[in-house]
């Protein structure tokens, strides 16, 4: 069986070398890249499996790293930054991270969140698989939403959070929960990163198409109902 390849793009030295070690440990091929520009090439270039991303890098910084690769591949990133700030988070997820982890944190902790991202990705709902609540279509296979068969636009944090919203209608939904089975990881700080998303969830559907898809239950979290 082919190894899953890691890249770590990273500029500490020290650090670098040993998520390496501990990655080569676990069975994964690792890349290893001490800037943005040399990290963002092997990511677009070198068929890795997931990238492990610095946010302060020299040349090229994480934010913008984490951007383009997003523009152009789906290739999962984790992002690792010194700084526990809530909006912060919300900016690397915005821009397309699969996930977020604060300096300094404990190295199993990381690989069980990279384990959970592959496992995801390598389990994804059947090809051409449309889900539907009322107006609402989801295509899964090509990351496609339609209200009312209109197009809408969404990153892709916000197009998983609407398929296991989808996936779960007419069930209340608590804010751990979201956090653990669409970001992938019990996060321990604040919550409120879910209620940034179904703002942006309804802002984009349920204020231009006048509807309420995605109804607030009190103290407990959220539900999206058939209409």
């Amino acid at each position: 069986m082919q190894k899953e390849r890691i890249l770590v793009v990273e500029d500490e030295i020290k650090l670098a070398r040993f998520l390496e070690l501990e990655l080569r440990h676990e069975g994964y091929e690792v890349l290893v890249a001490h800037d943005g520009r040399e990290g963002l090439r092997a990511a677009l270039e070198e068929n890795v499996s997931l990238v492990v991303l610095d946010i302060m890098l020299p040349v090229l910084n994480g934010m913008e790293v984490c951007r383009r690769i997003r523009h152009a591949s789906d290739i999962p990133v984790i992002m690792l930054t010194a700084k526990d700030d809530t909006m912060d988070k919300v900016m690397g997820l915005d821009l397309g991270a699969d996930d977020y982890m604060t300096k300094p944190f404990a190295i199993e902790e990381l690989l069980a969140r990279i384990r959970a991202i592959l496992k995801r990705r390598g389990g994804t709902a059947a090809k051409g698989q449309h889900l539907t609540a009322g107006d609402l279509v989801i295509d899964t296979e090509r990351y496609q939403v339609f209200f009312r068969k209109q197009p809408v636009e969404l990153t892709k944090r916000e197009f998983e959070l609407l398929k296991y919203l989808v996936e779960n209608r007419n069930i209340v939904l608590t804010r751990d929960t979201l956090l653990r089975e669409v970001w992938g990881f019990d996060y321990a700080g604040d919550t409120n990163v879910v209620d940034v998303y179904i703002r942006y969830l309804r802002s984009k559907i349920d204020q231009r198409f006048d509807t309420n898809l995605i109804r607030t239950v009190r103290g407990v979290g959220y539900i999206l109902e058939n209409e």
